[in-house]
């Protein structure tokens, strides 16, 4: 990854939080748990999952950067936002949660030297090794594509109102 490159995904995950909290700002409850089909995820689950993969992030980065020989442990993001309660946290502490941690990793990220980002864990899921370089883009791109999804539903939710 050249430095161009990390500079272009640590400031689009840095603009993530406040642009997912634009978009949820003063939405009703309704649109908020509002849901394409029962097996799919509405906003509050969404918010959940971006404040939980950002405590993900921490701890896989922390791992890679740490540890010897490390081996990432699989996670099933459905199980989470099914039994994790997102639904019942208000969406300001998801987003505040979200943030924050994202705040505390970029930290940590932008202290990092060139040969870090080739630092590497085993992902079992995946069956290969993954790098801080790679975990620095997902990070990048994450937010956005939960930011596409949630403008989908807020637009559904929208139809769904007016077609009752």
């Amino acid at each position: 990854m050249t430095e161009a490159e990390l500079k272009k995904h640590l400031e689009a995950a840095e603009k993530s939080p406040k642009q997912i909290a634009a978009a949820v700002s003063g939405l009703p409850d309704k649109t908020m748990r509002y849901k394409r089909a029962p097996d799919k995820w509405c906003i509050l689950e969404v918010l959940g999952h971006l404040a939980d993969m950002e405590v993900m992030y921490a701890y896989r980065i922390r791992q890679m950067l740490a540890d010897k020989k490390p081996v990432i442990a699989p996670i099933d993001q459905n199980d989470w936002a099914k039994h994790l309660g997102y639904t019942e946290t208000p969406p300001a502490e998801l987003i505040a949660l979200y943030g924050l941690n994202r705040h505390a990793n970029l930290r940590l990220l932008q202290r990092l030297k060139p040969s870090d980002l080739e630092k590497s864990a085993y992902h079992p899921e995946l069956k290969t090794n993954v790098t801080v370089a790679e975990y620095v883009e997902k990070m990048g791109t994450h937010g956005a594509s939960h930011l596409e999804q949630i403008e989908r539903l807020k637009k559904e939710a929208a139809g769904a109102k007016t077609s009752m």
